[in-house]
């Protein structure tokens, strides 16, 4: 298979937050036809964040889009000129009232790459400090300290419904370990 050829492209829609285009691309095999892609101008943050006990700091809140409740970590925008690093950590800040330590990259993805440009980078996070509520009350009903192992229950249930915080710790959880593991055994 052979890659998609573009012939141009123009907006049909532009936000801070979205942007819609339509693109003229030609399949091979198939021709020229027009493609919607939704443009993210900001870069998508996520955090996996886990204290020395092994828990994982978890934000439940209900997303009005789905119309579903369910587990979270700590996500949002970086702002421009920011780095996601940065951007995750202020995040868990703000969305937990709880300061990260020691922030690593953790897996980067692209959360629907036949249709959107949006990029999440997830990073794991370690050596919280508790400096007060959470400055964005907004973000969720609750935010909770959850053992590893109620983690995975959560996960198999289907109580974490959003998708870069299945992706985020379901890496995190398998491959990410597995790795360190095999690394640390070497």
């Amino acid at each position: 298979m052979t890659e998609w050829k573009t012939y141009g492209r123009r907006p049909v829609y532009e936000s801070p937050w979205v942007e819609l285009w339509l693109d003229d691309v030609e399949i091979p095999g198939v021709g020229r036809v027009d493609h919607h892609v939704v443009r993210m101008p900001k870069a998508c943050t996520t955090a996996v964040v886990t204290d020395d006990a092994g828990r994982f700091l978890l934000l439940y809140r209900h997303r009005f889009i789905t119309g579903q409740w369910g587990w979270e970590v700590p996500a949002g925008w970086a702002e421009p000129g920011e780095e996601p690093a940065a951007a995750a950590a202020r995040e868990v800040e703000e969305e937990t009232g709880w300061r990260p330590g020691r922030v690593e990259p953790l897996v980067g993805f692209n959360a629907m790459s036949g249709i959107s440009t949006m990029r999440f980078h997830a990073f794991h996070m370690t050596g919280c400090t508790r400096i007060g509520e959470p400055t964005d009350r907004s973000e969720a009903t609750r935010v909770e300290w959850v053992a590893e192992e109620d983690v995975v229950e959560l996960l198999a249930a289907g109580e974490v419904p959003e998708g870069a915080s299945l992706a985020a710790l379901s890496y995190f959880l398998g491959p990410y370990r597995l790795a360190r593991r095999r690394r640390s055994a070497d």
